[in-house]
């Protein structure tokens, strides 16, 4: 092709050299020095026609800037060993790479220094150009052709015009990520929920403010933003904000089937309009007198009356014969083995093979006498050869599936040669190792000493040709399952007289074959009808291939050998190595035979190839591309000219009319076409008709493309074993438009797509494998592949070394390409790349790419013999396992059927609401506990209003009753507390406080878990004071921990800190004063050493109402919230918790839980106090050195009851999964345990909970014990499981319908159910209503809305929500706006629904069971419907082993996902295809950025729930250090 181009433009060939010196021993100064004085006559003229099309394609895309993935250092740092070099060329199928060549490329020479660098530029292409004719090539390439339009001229023009605008595109499009980045945050649409949350963003930007920088800016909500994030989100928005193609027709039914968006064809797409067309026959196939009846009759017969005649002449890789095995060796040795398998080899007494036994054939490539003579040998004893690849690893691509063939054939022996034998992996015992899936084999060495020669009287049975299996050859489908295709006797013998008659072969010829032998026009040329004829083959290895990519000329002109078979790669190879060679002739070539002229682009190999031959005696009529497929074999052949052919043919298709599987002579759009060459006529005997792709097999029009099928004698019978695919591909019935069979002779699928053209001429446009139907247009692997090589080919990718394959997601095919980068490849040229490809395709083929990724050099899996395993590279894309280096996914273009953003309806009013529940027979959604006035406890609560007067109380009725248990981390008791002892212990704290501070002035308290705590805090009560507790800054990391400290102190107004005193050096320590101020700290101080002090009298409070202590949590918005807690709240809170946990002064429970806020601090601080049982306290910190710590406590004190949070669950069932057996050792028994709840604040953790209960099953752990528990900021304890009632019950509801605000039960295992667990039962003397949250209006059973509470533990208030007191008055004392108006509830912010079940409660009642479904806050408003990010992140997380955990957030509409990797770096690439598949397949949404970070780097509360706030804010300030953070388009 290149030189093509030169003869266009009227250069010398020596400029083709170019490449190649700077490949050889020049330095670089001489090169350039060379390359200039060459170059200086022809700079002016240059331009590049074969990648014309795509460069135009290309300037139209101007100033498109994409956001480039920002990547971690050490991930840039490529994985591959042998990344640095050229990728193993065993692999390149169609790479100049593999033409071992050390030295610089051409393209890496810096041209900086040039006056013309778009013109070098240029030129590098052209001295590279490959000659892959991409579907966009000129099409003036291709002068003289047939149905061609000569438009030299004109691409001519447009390749100058396009030269000047893509180095004008190069120009503009270096991403700059500079320029300050425009507002994306449109605060004036911004709803009243971001509003709220704008002033309390700079609560959460305290902690950072310290350390002023200038360069940041802050967002809308107030947030710090790094430039550089934001920067590339903008251009993010602004290549999603460009107007897609018209949207086709949408529509979504609002029930729950969300319909995804069925593409409607276009009306305007083209139809095919000729008539139907008529099958057409091939020549009838002569009578040949003295025909051999079979192929072994043949070879007795050369054997016998020729033995000298050379058969077959084999090459060392320096290409020099070793050996020629004649007529006469072969029928002998062939004979030796035949009778050795059949009586020598044996087992228990019985023979080992019998007649129509498979046996498999394992013979190196550069092997093929030792091939032959085994596989005339299985012929010769009516053994069926089964010939496969030679294993070189145990895990090889695709040898699984050799495997099951094998297995599937029943092959028990294998033959192979002695030194492939010595080459095989071994086992330790020193036999051949049992690769994956293969069954057991026995290995059979075929070389002289091992074989016997057989007695006189033996002679093999040389019978006709039958219908009985000859040999079994292997198939790779599109999916990567191997079939084995069957060929008869009498098949095979057909197909050589069919192949002799069409290309002219006579006896004695020779033929140069540098296909693989074993199977395909390798075999059918090189090793069946060769031996039909008598000829001579000159096999070249593949090896030498690589070695001397022209060896198979030189053989050509040194042996005369009349016909070569060859595939367009090894034309190709030749082209770039043919200066090497001034004396050879190919005048003696009468038939070059392309072997996969089927393929596309062989027709620029073949032009390109013929332009530089022509001149060494290359005639051009001699050049014969074939089609086949390895179930029909030959399809159709190009004749040798001496048969009085009509002239080859040329199409230049539209590739639009392709895509629709019609024929369009290239139309005015010169871009999008494909060139092809006819693959010749039908074979000799046989009948070819075009059928259609899909359904039942009718004939296609004369312009419509279809599946080509072949009936005649020489095709394969059938798939071994598998009937059902043998009836649909080698039994086909195609019928006419009215539905009658065209013939009584049934058809072979060939898998080949194309059509018949004028002159009886057959035309390949495609394979079946690489066929994928996007939104119902086809396109072709193959075409795609060119499309992306025509864009500034061989510098960053290898040739040939691209898979393109499609994947299905959301109910479509979407396409990915797969391309190895070459190791001196930049970042930014390689992304630049990526992003013109995808432009490229975009333009030519009208179709998006779901994803473009590169990986290093020499890690893409291998086929046998050079190219790359596609289904297997498919199969790790899928598995995350490519590794790839650099990833570019655009779903925002490809994904065009997603459901109809849904639309809000107009709200129904509250009163309708209520009469259509009430029609239906729906009850009002409401529910209550028991009824706290039946159940007055011993008239403590009327005597106790207060718990500091519980706590006297106590000390005077059991001074000696132990309340307090600390538990270190051995196990150890660390320190105990009476109610006496508790109570000297506050009186010394009161004392202290009394004369330093006022009544109601507030007091941080600051200490780790344990008695210091609660003294403390009952000390401030004594001492009328309101506690606050703070949990202590983190030693190790202070710079996080110590300004919340600070704000809580701050914000809660506390005028002192009590704390002990290693906490007080740590406060005012020089590590402190760098992430605070030290100075501004109130008064603190160390209780650890108090004079035993009485205080003068206890503080009593003037009523209930007064506050009690403030509690203080950051909610998983990141928002900081204090609640004020009441005594009467506080005493009621006591008294509910313990009648429903049946708490009395004689129980034990035990506690790990972290004991600053909510029922945490509510159990180990105050509910020991009021009901007198004893608290064993773990502190959950010392699970992280000792993780039984909480359960070998609960197994030796036989606790009934305990309290934990999912942080410890999560401890226990990761750190003690797998000794759950050491535990029962140690006597750790569970089975005491009646309840244990897990505190929480969020919808519960089925799946966390389950594996908890399965884990601990095996320790006695029943069940039924796990719980959860509900509780918020309004209300800290809703429902808590306790000890009496039903067990929790477990609904399943559709996903889908909870998007949309509604509840919809399914059944178990559904698709897209979702489980959701009960929280536990409802407190006594706790109401709970459902709400709607927009109407305030009361919600029917089994609806979702807001879960809004009446207790008398309520909290009275908000404690400064950072100065938002007005906007959340209405969260703690809000009324309904229908039916009941008068009682006063408090919204808890979450989303849920109440349903009555079967079951009854203690009282006999039915049991009304709360599902909570997740936060308000947290939701995610996207396409107009409401995601709870738990869901997403639990898909996500199914979606990698390597995914340790998630979250997810949005920013300015768009969808950011954050993933831990638990594994190495290089996984990192791997995940953000599964991401994106997985949310848009099972959630309808498209993911915007896919971050990901290093384990831990997700934020979590002390109760285990992640902070996605502060998440998007370290996000945001690019603080996360991520490994790599990718943008989808």
């Amino acid at each position: 092709f290149i030189l093509l181009i030169c003869k266009l433009l009227h250069l010398p060939l020596h400029l083709l050299y170019l490449n190649d010196m700077a490949k050889r021993d020049i330095t670089q100064k001489g090169y350039e020095k060379k390359r200039g004085k060459l170059l200086a006559p022809y700079i002016p003229q240059i331009q590049d026609l074969h990648t014309e099309a795509v460069q135009a394609a290309l300037a139209k895309y101007k100033e498109r800037k994409m956001p480039m993935p920002s990547k971690r250092r050490s991930v840039l740092v490529q994985s591959s060993v042998e990344a640095c070099t050229p990728p193993d060329t065993s692999s390149a199928s169609e790479d100049e790479g593999s033409l071992r060549r050390q030295g610089r490329l051409a393209t890496s020479t810096p041209y900086q220094g040039h006056s013309h660098p778009a013109v070098e530029h240029w030129f590098n292409r052209v001295i590279q150009g490959s000659s892959t004719s991409s579907s966009a090539s000129s099409t003036s390439s291709h002068p003289g052709g047939r149905i061609v339009t000569n438009t030299s001229a004109h691409a001519a023009l447009n390749a100058n015009a396009a030269a000047t605008a893509l180095a004008d595109l190069m120009a503009h499009t270096q991403l700059d990520n500079h320029s300050a980045p425009p507002d994306v945050t449109g605060l004036s649409e911004r709803s009243s929920v971001h509003a709220e949350r704008s002033q309390v963003a700079s609560v959460r930007g305290v902690s950072r403010n310290y350390n002023h920088q200038t360069s940041v800016m802050e967002t809308a909500d107030g947030v710090p933003v790094n430039s550089r994030v934001s920067n590339k989100i903008q251009q993010l928005l602004n290549t999603l904000k460009r107007p897609k193609r018209p949207p086709l027709r949408e529509f979504f039914v609002d029930d729950f089937e969300e319909l995804l968006d069925v593409q409607q064809p276009d009306p305007n797409q083209p139809k095919p309009e000729g008539q139907q067309m008529s099958p057409l026959e091939g020549e009838s196939l002569g009578v040949v007198t003295n025909w051999p009846p079979s192929l072994p009759a043949a070879l007795q017969r050369w054997g016998t009356t020729q033995p000298k005649s050379p058969c077959l002449t084999a090459l060392d890789n320096a290409g020099k014969p070793v050996y020629t095995l004649t007529y006469g060796k072969l029928w002998t040795r062939s004979q030796k083995l035949a009778y050795t398998l059949l009586n020598k080899l044996s087992s228990r007494n019985e023979p080992l093979l019998m007649p129509g036994d498979r046996v498999a054939l394992v013979f190196p490539n550069n092997d093929p006498v030792m091939f032959m003579v085994a596989f005339y040998g299985c012929l010769l004893a009516e053994l069926v050869p089964v010939p496969i690849e030679v294993p070189l690893t145990r895990k090889d691509a695709g040898s699984q599936q050799i495997g099951f063939l094998l297995g599937s054939c029943g092959v028990t022996l294998a033959l192979t040669t002695d030194a492939c034998q010595k080459g095989l992996p071994k086992a330790q015992t020193g036999e051949v190792a049992t690769f994956k899936g293969w069954p057991r084999l026995l290995w059979f060495v075929t070389d002289g000493k091992h074989v016997v020669k057989p007695p006189k009287d033996w002679h093999p049975p040389v019978r006709e040709a039958s219908n009985d299996i000859a040999y079994i050859e292997y198939k790779t489908s599109k999916e990567g399952s191997t079939m084995g295709i069957t060929v008869s006797h009498s098949a095979m013998l057909a197909h050589c007289h069919s192949l002799t008659q069409a290309c002219g072969y006579t006896e004695a010829e020779t033929i140069t074959n540098v296909l693989d032998f074993k199977r395909e026009a390798g075999l059918w040329h090189g090793v069946l009808t060769s031996v039909m004829n008598r000829m001579h083959v000159i096999s070249i290895p593949y090896s030498l291939m690589k070695v001397n990519p022209l060896s198979w000329i030189q053989k050509v002109h040194t042996y005369k050998a009349r016909v070569a078979v060859v595939k367009s790669r090894d034309m190709h190879w030749s082209l770039l190595a043919q200066r090497d060679q001034r004396d050879i002739s190919l005048g003696s070539l009468r038939m070059l035979v392309v072997a996969d002229g089927a393929n596309p682009w062989s027709i620029s190999s073949c032009d390109a190839f013929l332009n530089v031959f022509q001149a060494r005696g290359l005639r051009p009529e001699v050049i014969c591309p074939c089609a086949s497929s390895s179930e029909a074999m030959t399809v159709a052949i190009r004749r040798p000219p001496e048969m009085g052919v009509p002239p080859p043919g040329k199409a230049v298709l539209s590739m639009g009319g392709l895509s629709h599987g019609v024929i369009r002579v290239d139309t005015e759009e010169k871009l999008s076409v494909l060139t092809v060459q006819d693959v010749g006529q039908a074979m000799p005997g046989a009948m070819v008709c075009v059928v259609r792709v899909e359904g039942t097999p009718y004939l296609c029009q004369t312009d419509e493309v279809g599946e080509i099928c072949v009936s005649s004698g020489s095709t394969g019978v059938a798939y071994y074993g598998l009937p059902g695919m043998t009836k649909n591909v080698f039994e086909t019935v195609p019928v006419t438009s009215s539905g009658i069979p065209i013939s009584d002779r049934p058809f072979t699928r060939t898998s080949l797509l194309g059509f018949v053209g004028p002159d009886s001429l057959v035309f390949i446009v495609g394979k079946m494998d690489g066929l994928m139907v996007v939104s119902g247009r086809r396109h072709n692997a193959d075409d795609v592949v060119a499309t992306a090589l025509a864009v500034e080919p061989m510098k960053f990718v290898y040739r040939g070394r691209i898979a393109v394959f499609s994947v299905s997601v959301l109910h479509d095919e979407r396409i990915v390409v797969v391309a190895e980068q070459r190791p001196d490849a930049s970042e930014e040229d390689s992304f630049q790349w990526m992003s013109r490809v995808l432009q490229a395709i975009d333009s030519i083929h009208q179709v998006g790419v779901y994803c473009l990724a590169l990986v290093p050099a020499n890690t893409l899996p291998k086929a046998p013999l050079g190219g790359i395993h596609i289904s297997e590279t498919k199969q790790r894309f899928l598995e995350g396992a490519l590794h790839p280096c650099n990833v570019l996914m655009c779903p925002h273009t490809c994904v065009t059927n997603l459901p109809k953003p849904r639309q809000k309806q107009p709200e129904v009013g509250p009163a309708s609401m209520i009469v259509g529940n009430l029609v239906a027979g729906k009850r009002i959604a409401q529910a209550c506990g028991r009824d706290v006035g039946q159940l007055e406890d011993n008239d403590q609560a009327r005597k106790f209003l207060y718990i500091q007067d519980v706590l006297q109380w106590r000390a005077q009725a059991t001074p000696d009753h132990p309340l307090f248990l600390v538990l270190n981390a051995k196990g150890t008791v660390a320190s105990t507390a009476s109610c006496l002892q508790l109570h000297k212990r506050a009186e010394r704290v009161a004392a202290a406080l009394m004369g330093r501070l006022n009544t109601g002035d507030h007091v941080a308290l600051v200490y780790p878990p344990g008695i210091d705590l609660i003294a403390t805090f009952y000390g401030c009560l004594y001492a009328g004071c309101v506690p606050v507790t703070v949990r202590p800054p983190h030693p190790q990391n202070l710079a996080t921990t110590l300004p919340t400290v600070k704000m809580i102190v701050e914000v809660s107004k506390s005028v002192c800190i009590l704390t002990t005193q290693a906490i007080m050096k740590l406060l005012k320590s020089k590590e402190a004063a760098a992430a605070v101020d030290v100075k501004s700290w109130p008064m603190v101080l160390d209780t650890d050493d108090l004079p035993r002090k009485k205080s003068p009298q206890m503080y009593k409070p003037p009523t209930p109402e007064m506050l009690a202590y403030l509690d203080f949590s950051v909610s998983t918005t990141g928002i900081l919230a204090g609640v004020k807690m009441s005594h009467a709240a506080t005493s009621a809170l006591c008294r509910s918790i313990k009648l429903q946990c049946e708490l009395y002064p004689s129980r034990q429970i035990a506690i790990c839980l972290d004991p600053y806020c909510g029922l945490g601090f509510a159990l180990w601080c105050l509910c020991s106090v009021y009901a007198g049982h004893q608290s064993i306290l773990v502190p959950p910190l010392e699970l992280e050195s000792n993780a039984s710590l909480w359960l070998a406590a609960v197994s030796q004190y036989k606790v009934r009851v305990t309290f934990c949070s999912y942080s410890v669950m999560e401890m226990c069932t990761k750190g003690l999964g797998s000794q759950t057996e050491a535990l029962r050792l140690r006597n750790v028994n569970l089975s005491c345990v009646r309840t244990c709840m897990v505190v929480a604040e969020e919808r519960p953790r089925i799946a966390l909970t389950q594996s908890f209960s399965k884990i601990f099953k095996d320790l006695g752990l029943s069940p039924r014990a796990v719980s959860t528990t509900f509780g918020c900021r309004v209300n800290v304890a809703i429902c808590l499981q306790g000890t009496a009632g039903p067990d929790p019950t477990t609904v399943y509801v559709d996903m889908r319908a909870l998007r949309h605000d509604r509840v919809r039960l399914v059944e178990r295992g559904s698709p897209h159910s979702l489980p959701l667990m009960e929280s536990g039962k409802i407190l006594p003397g706790v109401k709970v209503i459902i709400a709607n949250t927009e109407t305030k209006g009361p919600l029917g059973d089994s609806h979702l809305g807001e879960v809004w509470v009446s207790s008398p533990h309520n909290a009275t208030g908000y404690y400064t929500v950072y100065g938002e007191e007005a906007l959340h008055a209405d969260h703690f004392n809000t009324k309904l706006s229908f039916g009941d108006t008068q009682t006063v509830w408090a919204r808890t912010g979450y989303l849920g629904f109440l349903r009555r079940t079967e079951l009854t409660d203690a009282s006999g009642e039915r049991h009304d069971a709360l599902y909570v479904v997740g936060s308000l806050d947290e939701t995610l408003e996207l396409r107009g419907m409401r995601y709870h990010p738990i869901d997403i992140e639990t898909s996500v997380i199914r979606s990698h082993k390597s995914i340790a955990e998630c979250a997810v957030f949005t920013w300015t509409n768009l969808l950011v996902v954050v993933v831990e990797l638990e594994g190495s770096e290089q996984e990192a690439l791997d995940l953000v295809a599964l991401v994106t598949n997985v949310v848009l397949e099972e959630h309808y949404l498209i993911v915007g950025v896919v971050v990901v970070v290093d384990p831990g780097v997700i934020p979590i509360n002390s109760r285990g729930e992640k902070q996605r706030m502060h998440l998007r804010d370290g996000f945001l300030a690019d603080q996360l250090d991520p490994i790599y953070v990718a943008y989808n388009m």
